[in-house]
């Protein structure tokens, strides 16, 4: 059967149907929907001002490659300016190939490109030197953990090296249906209220950050990469198989097969969530170490570090952060836990949840311990 004429133009044959509205269009038209469809998403989101100089997250996969082409594309109509900005995590044998791969983007589209690493930024921590450390206490599914909010960091203090005014980064809208389901999954209703926006305005000392692809389909991903013939990486990260998202994956490519509009469903969803007065966190205030944005006296990244110094990485996951937290909570949250610095820390020896059945709730038999299982039970990915 001989396949329909583009929908758009009615010339060309179609070479696909687009999986959200079943429209038949060629390579070339859909190409271009593909790009008008983030144009608007960024003018009608207010997400890049004229005259911004955009840092763009580039790991050298295929949502960092197509985002990057399509802002180029986009920028002249724009006004903006892009600056690639890479971080290098300290994978062996992964990402040293990723690189290579954001490499050559840059030099085939002429943009500038900037390299930042975790050793140079966390005193020599990098994820293989963070796997080490977490293996021989249980917390090897938790490298997730690490990265995420380190990169984050790398990525924010990559783009004010290059003066970047902005940050985007090539989450699509399947990458953020999954965070959906990992928060509604965790019950961190503070994260699914937050969750459903285009990006965050930059509170504080933090840039501004946005997700341009986020209505954008994997499936149509890929197929703009393929019909403009875009070269990127595809091996997956040598820690991913350990992480809780691929959970969230696999459930929500049951429910797209059942559903097909299940992903945008979940994006939307998040979008219309809001939190009771009651239930909503504090205004954040700043690390009292680093000055970054921080709702306790560390920022993650700093209690994530200060873990990995001390010996005692899984303590700076979940609830196991609070013995961390030695400076005084901060003004105007009175429900942040204060540790005494001199004394002594300690685990809870307590026996009753080994089988993982119960918990026994803030160290339990000791006074100011942190149970070792309750701090294995919430980690955040």
């Amino acid at each position: 059967m001989p396949a329909p004429t583009c929908s758009s133009c009615h010339a060309a044959r179609a070479a696909l149907r687009r999986p959200r509205s079943g429209q038949a269009l060629c390579g070339s038209c859909f190409c271009a929907a593909f790009e008008a469809e983030v144009l608007h998403t960024v003018i009608a989101g207010r997400l890049l001002p004229s005259g911004a100089v955009v840092a763009v997250g580039a790991s050298g996969g295929k949502d960092s490659t197509v985002l990057a082409h399509v802002l180029r594309e986009l920028a002249p109509r724009l006004g903006i300016t892009l600056h690639l900005v890479a971080v290098d995590e300290g994978i062996g044998g992964y990402r040293d190939a990723a690189l290579e791969a954001v490499s050559s983007q840059a030099a085939r589209w002429e943009l500038p490109l900037t390299i930042v690493a975790y050793a140079d930024l966390f005193g020599g921590w990098t994820m293989d030197a963070v796997a080490r450390s977490t293996a021989g206490s249980g917390r090897s599914r938790s490298c997730c953990t690490f990265c995420g909010v380190l990169r984050r960091r790398a990525l924010e203090e990559g783009a004010r090296l290059v003066g970047a005014t902005h940050i985007v980064t090539g989450h699509n809208a399947d990458d953020m249906a999954e965070t959906v389901l990992m928060n509604f999954l965790r019950g961190d209703a503070g994260r699914l209220a937050r969750g459903g926006v285009l990006g965050s305005a930059g509170e504080g000392c933090a840039l501004p950050r946005c997700r341009p692809l986020q209505f954008a389909s994997q499936k149509e991903v890929v197929l703009y990469a393929h019909f403009r013939r875009l070269r990127y990486f595809s091996e997956e990260c040598v820690y991913a198989p350990e992480a809780f998202r691929g959970h969230a994956r696999d459930l929500l490519k049951r429910l797209e097969a059942a559903r097909p509009s299940a992903v945008l469903d979940l994006v939307h969803s998040a979008e219309r969530l809001a939190l009771a007065p009651a239930a909503r966190p504090p205004p954040p205030g700043t690390c009292t170490r680093c000055g970054a944005l921080a709702s306790h006296a560390l920022c993650q990244a700093c209690a994530l570090l200060d873990g990995l110094n001390r010996g005692l990485p899984r303590l700076a996951i979940g609830k196991g952060r609070r013995m961390l937290q030695a400076e005084p909570p901060l003004p105007g949250n009175p429900s942040q836990a204060t540790s005494d610095p001199a004394a002594p820390q300690e685990s809870c020896s307590c026996e009753q949840s080994r089988d993982g059945a119960t918990l026994c709730r803030e160290g339990g038999d000791r006074a100011g311990a942190t149970c070792d299982l309750q701090s294995d039970v919430s980690p955040s990915e």
